[in-house]
């Protein structure tokens, strides 16, 4: 019966909107597709088949229905995104730090210094997020590259993995450490996620000067609060089956001894990693993308025998979150072509007409953050929104740099709430240890502690910093 209403759940609710009346000033195929989106989330949610299936059934009545062309230019069109490609190669180069057990070693020394207690490995996984976030204008790059093949080291090496049924001992609580860390970091620096200098060049259109000091100024204080909260948060609501490990340091220490010196795989993921971090900092001055020095990384990785060619065949996660993501992917991006997000903009817009400007801005805010759930991309979305909702927040008399990197900062901590909402999602929700259910539930909850310290602290901040 349960499986019966998670088929029907989405099935119904996509009958109700495909044979509803278009709004007036809306192009029927931006209706039709939103028609199949909402029913297509559900079934992700609901989970009646795999998320893969799921996605393909959406895809396929999207082209049945004529919402969109079974083609490259619409739903293919994820396929080639270079986004999505960058997701899947970092899986691959994660399998590369477990197979060589560099990622092991790395482990080790973090129980070593940090693992008495759960929380403080915590911190420390948000920590090393926070150093690194400057220099790497990726979040998935930092998120997939680099703190996921440690994050599945640590749990791995401290007997926690979904595998056998035991990925709530520790391994859970550090996935969503690392994820809404990771978001966190993205939002307080100008440089760490991609979409934020679209948003500095979309407010500059705008007679709005936002600089790298500005917006870290901005973000200080509330990123901090961030840092610090946050990982307790999750420590109380998502815990650990394990908080405490009496024996980890010196288990730690034993395992780093035995493990002996560094491998020649060891040595080769080493060299490749640091050229690949080096790439991913300063890659766009030379013309290298993330994905770009992704792709390069895998082929080294290839051939010096790190990997074989089996391994990335094996690497069945990989596989599946390329068909899923995608999907999900390009009918977001639809959505914003075919008008349905421009139309949905305007209906706010005027709605907040003739409001005081806090309360007009703070209700800008909640429909910007959280009709996120209707995007697979930050980019995407500040794209698509960010110029709308800005313009309509200056006009309604909140301060421009205010709105300006608000909004901004928004544009990162929106993505806490699915495992589809950035790309540095996908990796880590596809470890498996975190279900679906939980992923929602906690990054719902964390979006309200999120826009607490961002909107209740930032605010006295801003004001001290005479921003408004």
């Amino acid at each position: 019966m349960i499986q019966i209403i998670r088929y029907l759940i989405p099935v119904i609710v996509g009958i109700i909107l495909f044979f509803s009346p278009v709004p007036v000033g809306l192009d029927p195929k931006g209706w039709k597709l939103f028609a199949i989106f909402v029913p297509t989330i559900l079934g992700i949610i609901f989970k009646p088949l795999p998320m893969g299936p799921v996605a393909l059934i959406g895809l396929l009545v999207a082209t049945l229905t004529g919402a969109l062309k079974l083609s490259a230019e619409e739903g293919l069109a994820g396929f080639s995104s270079h986004v999505i490609w960058l997701i899947v190669l970092v899986f691959f180069i994660a399998r590369g730090f477990i197979k060589t057990h560099l990622g092991t070693r790395i482990a080790y020394h973090f129980v070593k210094h940090l693992g008495h207690r759960t929380l403080g490995l915590g911190y420390g996984i948000i920590l090393t997020e926070t150093i690194i976030a400057p220099v790497i204008p990726s979040n998935v790059a930092r998120a997939g590259g680099v703190m996921f093949p440690i994050l599945k080291s640590i749990a791995e090496s401290l007997g926690s993995s979904p595998e056998d049924g035991t990925e709530k001992k520790v391994g859970s609580y550090l996935t969503q450490v690392c994820f809404q860390g990771n978001l966190i970091t993205s939002a307080m620096f100008l440089t760490a996620m991609a979409a934020n200098p679209m948003a500095q060049d979309f407010a500059a259109m705008q007679g709005i000067q936002i600089t790298w000091a500005n917006w870290f100024l901005a973000a200080l204080v509330p990123g901090l609060l961030s840092i610090l909260i946050v990982p307790f948060v999750l420590y109380l609501i998502y815990p650990p089956e394990v908080k405490v490990f009496p024996e980890a340091v010196h288990m730690a220490t034993e395992k780093l001894h035995e493990m002996g010196p560094m491998t020649k795989g060891e040595w080769t993921m080493t060299a490749v990693f640091c050229l690949m971090l080096s790439l991913w900092i300063f890659g766009d001055k030379i013309g290298v993308t993330a994905t770009t020095t992704a792709l390069l990384g895998l082929c080294l990785l290839l051939v010096t025998g790190v990997l074989t060619w089996k391994d990335v065949l094996n690497e069945h996660d990989a596989w599946h979150t390329l068909v899923w993501i995608s999907i999900l992917v390009m009918m977001s991006a639809f959505l914003e072509k075919f008008g349905f997000i421009g139309w949905f903009s305007g209906h706010i817009g005027s709605f907040v007409a003739g409001w005081p400007w806090g309360t007009a801005f703070l209700a800008l805010i909640l429909v910007y953050f959280y009709s996120h759930y209707f995007f697979a991309s930050n980019t995407a979305h500040v794209s698509s929104m960010y110029a709308a909702f800005l313009a309509v927040a200056v006009a309604s008399g909140t301060p421009p740099l205010l709105a300006g990197l608000a909004l901004g900062f928004c544009s990162s901590l929106f993505s806490s709430m699915t495992h589809y909402g950035t790309s540095s999602a996908p990796p880590l929700f596809g470890t498996g240890y975190v279900p679906i259910a939980a992923w929602w539930g906690v990054g719902l909850v964390i979006s309200f502690v999120n826009l607490a310290i961002w909107i209740g602290a930032g605010s006295v901040w801003w004001k001290i910093l005479g921003m408004w």
